[in-house]
């Protein structure tokens, strides 16, 4: 269980960077608004998740 904990909060982390950067970068708002939703489905896995 532990390794599938660490990889998803590797994975938020990776979506944030993702996001951050498409932020900093002005990139589109559709770009930044699948990087946005990504991020949150993710955060939603891992609250949901029973680790």
């Amino acid at each position: 269980m532990t390794n599938e904990k660490e990889v998803l909060i590797q994975e938020i982390e990776n979506a944030r960077e993702r996001l951050n950067a498409s932020i900093d970068e002005r990139e589109a708002y559709g770009t930044i608004y699948k990087c946005s939703l990504e991020l949150d489905q993710l955060l939603n896995k891992y609250l949901l998740t029973e680790f």
